[in-house]
């Protein structure tokens, strides 16, 4: 070799100059990979035959320079937001097929089955919204991939999860009858009238539900706010629901179900949360929110879940 020194530069981009090649690690499969390297760190490079070169970006290895993802499903709808083009396709119930024609990033919703709202006179708890589940920049191989979309769950039951490229949205949790705690869920049921307990929420996805009085049920925990306790004849509200603007605008989903009451029924939580009675049928959550079921005689059902997912197009 010749006596000069080569300059090696790192911008701010973390882009190298002035170097005329890169050897990385070549792997014959992604299992070998994973052997050789079980505990990768942010910025590692690979080669995987057949797949091409991968960086490890901190909690996954993706493609090295890769752009926005591509889903071939017809769109539901698309918008331009600050100057960037997007395109989603919203699931509504069942189990159904996305497809990736090219690996890359997209922003996905789930929110799963809003839990259903007990059946008494005045001591049906609400029940609780379904869990909100947003992620930024997944990396989405290129294949069929699997969508799942959770039903609201029936009277006193907790909605079905909806689910995605292995990430879970709960359901939420159904309420209480009289005397008896909501269960635990995405976000809690509310307890029934006579001292129950509110159910449990699961952190990240929603909050705990509100307690019963004795002639008031608490309401069912929302996607950003606890079911309000009963108190008097007086039904909890709902908690509030979490919102989300992946689909262009503003929309609050996976509201608490309101809690039923002696003489008033608690308000149902904004995102699809079904209202609670006073002497009455309490109101179902709305579908594809995730809001959960208001308690009445009868109680409401919960409201299905929805899964969305956003991809760039310029």
């Amino acid at each position: 070799m010749g006596g000069g020194v080569m300059t090696v530069n790192i911008n701010g981009a973390g882009s190298l100059t002035g170097l005329d090649a890169v050897d990385v690690p070549v792997y014959a499969t992604a299992a070998a990979r994973n052997t050789a390297i079980p505990s990768p760190v942010a910025g590692q490079i690979v080669f995987v035959t057949g797949t091409g070169s991968l960086v490890y970006n901190g909690t996954a290895w993706v493609a090295l320079g890769a752009g926005a993802a591509n889903f071939t499903n017809t769109a539901t709808g698309s918008y331009t937001d600050a100057g960037i083009d997007y395109k989603f396709v919203s699931f509504l119930s069942g189990t159904s097929n996305l497809v990736i024609d090219r690996a890359g990033f997209a922003d996905v919703l789930l929110v799963g089955g809003g839990g259903g709202g007990a059946t008494a006179t005045q001591q049906a708890g609400g029940g609780g919204g379904g869990g909100h589940l947003p992620y930024t920049n997944l990396f989405l191989s290129a294949a069929t991939h699997t969508v799942v979309v959770g039903a609201g769950g029936g009277l006193q039951t907790s909605g079905d999860v909806s689910s995605f490229f292995g990430l879970v949205s709960y359901g939420g949790g159904g309420s209480g009858g009289s005397g008896i705690t909501g269960k635990v869920g995405a976000s809690g049921g509310g307890g029934g009238g006579t001292a129950g307990l509110g159910g449990g929420g699961l952190t990240g996805q929603g909050f705990a539900g509100g307690n019963g009085a004795a002639s008031g049920s608490g309401g069912g925990g929302g996607g950003s706010a606890v079911g309000v306790n009963g108190s008097g004849n007086t039904g909890g509200a709902g908690g509030a629901g979490a919102a989300s603007s992946i689909t262009g605008a503003s929309v609050t989903r996976s509201g608490g179900g309101g809690g039923a009451g002696a003489s008033t029924g608690g308000a149902g939580g904004a995102g699809g949360g079904g209202a609670g009675s006073g002497p009455g049928a309490g109101t179902a959550g709305t579908i594809n929110t995730g809001g959960g079921g208001g308690g009445g005689n009868p109680g409401g059902v919960g409201g299905s879940g929805i899964v969305i997912i956003r991809v760039r197009t310029n």
